[in-house]
């Protein structure tokens, strides 16, 4: 059996999931363990790697137009991962690192869902960034990023004890405050670039954005370009 070189890439989903029942909006963010192949001991986004049972999992609902449509630019020959699995992927990674839920009565064969009778609904997330790490790092990820409101969890938004242990110190961090944690650098920029669209939300909805930035770090000259940019 072949054994997979640590440094492929790899297609990857994150969740930047925002709170705005309190006084300032807030995302959740957890702390990645000191041993860690991939950014020890920075707080990052619950997220990671699309597995292959990922293609298998209904989902209850898909995302927005725009997210699907933006989904599909941008791909690398090599890859096969579809849209809707890297929807999968975000829902069933915010599961299992954090134990929230964003999901609709059914029946399905994900862990977190299936014990719960739901079905993971992907109709919140947006896509609002991609970034592929750069060459020469232990671990590699092409990784999209997805905004979501959670006031779609289907469960406590407090209650972390169906996590598992991948991410310490979970917690609802102000996001007028978080850039003071340990942060890794592109989850600065995904930070700031969010910022700006909560706040241009403000009470109302959060949606698509106007584009999404791709750092495009596949060869070692890095590209940075729009996604979807209609300009």
């Amino acid at each position: 059996m072949s054994v997979r070189d640590p440094a492929t890439l790899r297609d990857a989903a994150t969740v930047i999931l925002v709170r705005r029942d309190g006084p300032q909006p807030a995302v959740l963010m957890g702390m990645r363990g000191a041993n860690a192949a991939f950014m020890p001991s920075k707080y990052v986004f619950p997220g990671g790697a699309v597995d292959a049972e990922d293609r298998d999992v209904e989902l209850a609902g898909l995302a927005d137009p725009i997210t699907m449509a933006r989904l599909e630019l941008e791909p690398r020959p090599e890859s096969d991962t579809e849209a809707r699995q890297l929807l999968v992927a975000a829902l069933r990674e915010l599961s299992e690192e954090t134990g929230l839920l964003i999901g609709a009565p059914g029946k399905s064969r994900m862990t977190g869902y299936a014990e719960a009778g739901l079905v993971p609904d992907a109709s919140a997330l947006h896509y609002v960034f991609r970034a592929i790490t750069p060459p020469g790092r232990p671990r590699r990820f092409d990784a999209r990023f997805f905004l979501a409101d959670a006031a779609h969890l289907v469960v406590d938004p407090d209650d972390f004890s169906r996590a598992c242990d991948e991410l310490s110190h979970l917690h609802w961090v102000p996001v007028s405050e978080a850039r003071a944690l340990h942060l890794p650098f592109i989850t600065e920029v995904v930070l700031a670039e969010c910022a700006g669209l909560i706040a241009a939300a403000g009470d109302g909805p959060l949606g698509a954005p106007a584009s999404v930035p791709f750092f495009d770090n596949r060869e070692a000259r890095s590209r940075f370009l729009q996604i979807g940019d209609a300009a």
